[in-house]
This record gives C-alpha cells, sequence and structure tokens, in this order.
C-alpha cells in the first residue's frame, strides 16, 4: 500500500506507483514517475523529468532531475532515468540533460553514496558503484561493475570503461580502459582489476589474458598504436581481448596512465 505523509508536496501530475512511501516534507513536481516499493526520504526534491525505476530508495536531502549546470542549456525538456533497485544516499544531486528529449541516466542496481554529483547526459552503468563525494561531470560514461571511490573526479566527456576501480580522490582526465585499476593523481595504471573480476566468476585464464593485454600497454615503453598489434598478435581473441581492443580504438589510441609521447592517432 503506498504511503504518503500529509507533510509531503506531491504535484498532481505526478505518477506514483504501487507501495510507494514518500515522507514528509519530500518535494515531488509533475512531469515525473515514480516507480513501485520506492522508498523517498525526508527533504528529497524529485524534479521535473525525473523517471525513477521500481524498487528504488532515495535518501534526505537528495535532488533527482536538478536544472543542468550548463550555460548551454535553454529549457529545453528533458530527463534523468533510474534503473530498478538502485539506492541514491543523502545530498546527491543529479542533473538532467542539456537535450531536447535527452536523459542522463543511472543504470539498475547501482549504489550513489552520498554527496556525489552526476552531471548533465552522463551515463552511469548497471551494478556501479560511486563512492561518497564522487562527481562526474557532464557527458561521462561510467561502465557496468565499475566502482569509484571517494573524491574520485572524473572529468567531462571521460570513459571509463566495464569492471574498474578507480581509487579514492583519483581525477580522471582522460578514457579509463575497461578491467583496471587506477589511482594517484596524475592517474596512473595500478593493475589489472583481479579481485573483482574473481568476485565476477571471471576464469584465471580470463584474467591471465587480460593481464597480458596491459602489460603490452603499460609495461613495455611501446606507443598504443604498437601495443594493439602485439596484442593481436600473441593474445587469442575472446570478449575481453576484443572489448579492450575496441575501447582503444574507439578513443582513437587516447587511454588513461599513458605518457603523452606514446600515444598515437
Amino acid at each position: 500500500m503506498t504511503q504518503i505523509s500529509p507533510l509531503a508536496f506531491i504535484d498532481p501530475g505526478a505518477r506514483i506507483g504501487n507501495n510507494v512511501r514518500i515522507a514528509p516534507f519530500a518535494y515531488i513536481a509533475g512531469d515525473t514517475v515514480i516507480g513501485d516499493n520506492c522508498h523517498i526520504h525526508p527533504h528529497v526534491s524529485v524534479l521535473e523529468g525525473a523517471v525513477i525505476g521500481n524498487d528504488c530508495e532515495v535518501f534526505d536531502g537528495a535532488v533527482i532531475s536538478a536544472t543542468p549546470q550548463d550555460f548551454r542549456w535553454k529549457g529545453a525538456r528533458s530527463f534523468v532515468k533510474i534503473g530498478d533497485n538502485t539506492t541514491v544516499r543523502e545530498h546527491v544531486i543529479i542533473n538532467r540533460s542539456i537535450r531536447d528529449n535527452q536523459a542522463t541516466e543511472i543504470g539498475a542496481n547501482s549504489f550513489v553514496m552520498a554527496q556525489s554529483h552526476i552531471g548533465h547526459d552522463s551515463t552511469i552503468g548497471d551494478y556501479v558503484v560511486l563512492g561518497n563525494s564522487v562527481k562526474i561531470a557532464g557527458d561521462c560514461k561510467v561502465g557496468n561493475f565499475s566502482i569509484l571511490s571517494s573524491n574520485a573526479l572524473v572529468h567531462e566527456r571521460c570513459e571509463v570503461g566495464e569492471w574498474v576501480l578507480v581509487k579514492g580522490g583519483t581525477r580522471v582526465n582522460s578514457h579509463v580502459p575497461p578491467y583496471v585499476v587506477v589511482a594517484h593523481n596524475p592517474l596512473a595504471y595500478y593493475g589489472v582489476n583481479t579481485f573483482i573480476l574473481r568476485k565476477g566468476k571471471f576464469t584465471e585464464a580470463v584474467i591471465d589474458d587480460i593481464a597480458k593485454c596491459y602489460r603490452h600497454i603499460y609495461q613495455c615503453n611501446t606507443s598504443v598504436l604498437n601495443a594493439v598489434r602485439r596484442i593481436q598478435e600473441d593474445i587469442p581473441e575472446g570478449k575481453e581481448r576484443d572489448a579492450i581492443l575496441a575501447f582503444i580504438r574507439n578513443h582513437n589510441m587516447k587511454i588513461a596512465g599513458v605518457p603523452e609521447m606514446l600515444l598515437e592517432d
């Protein structure tokens, strides 16, 4: 049964699912959707354009679908879309898109910790964890199963691949390929994300092939272009190898943690 406090404000244009709990002093604007079995805590603002999936929980003081902090936004109707079973903790701010009918997206089963900020038009994958005070700028992408530890910063238009661990306080100012750990400022390759990959049921053989790929890229003092050639020659085709190569090609050989002199178009 849906439970809405009489001290909450619910615009008549909001669409509220079944078995939703909305606490006192929450503000739910019009043109919003809140799915079944959600829990909206006190002082949460769910603003125009928010679409929240089923079984989500949004904690005190969070602002969902805030207007973009970007001078290019001229009032376009846009959205924030949050997948099922995602948790948004205290004082998180998620900005909607600057583009007409486009959305900032957070996937299913993700966990966004307190005081984090997700900028306009960014896409956060499924099963992602964002630590306390993580800041993600506009037009960024974070792949499935990745973890950004507390106070990590992701610069505008940067992509973090799948199954990545970004250690606390790291400033991401380029594209981080899948399956790795990165740390420090300036950002440096810190190895393969072995512990989490094992949790994800990757075999030891697959993890070994991933490690071989990154030895060519980060530890052989050769250009990225030459590393790609060596990977193609030395490592058997496979889903993970091909994902690494595709990521590098899709970003024009420009990946994080590689010295500038070794980056090639």
